[in-house]
């Protein structure tokens, strides 16, 4: 695992981390959802609504890549 593969992976956590708490508070507070629901909504609404980030190798080296819903198409990062 290169040093931005390792960094996607990274991105890719803590925005679904951030997202999936952020969702999670918002479906306990203004749902009538109970029990295992909660969770489960979150993880799947921040699965879908979550950025995309890969590393890639080009021809001028490894770089990395996001993808997100709300931003057409694919971003370079760095």
């Amino acid at each position: 695992m290169t040093k931005l593969q390792l960094r996607a992976f990274l991105y890719q956590l803590g925005c679904f981390a951030i997202l999936f708490l952020a969702f999670r508070f918002l479906i306990a507070a203004y749902t009538g959802l109970t029990g295992i629901w909660i969770p489960l909504t979150a993880f799947v609404i921040g699965t879908i609504v979550g950025p995309k980030f890969q590393a890639v190798k080009t021809k001028d080296g490894e770089k990395l890549f996001m993808k997100w819903l709300f931003i057409k198409g694919i971003k370079e990062i760095g």
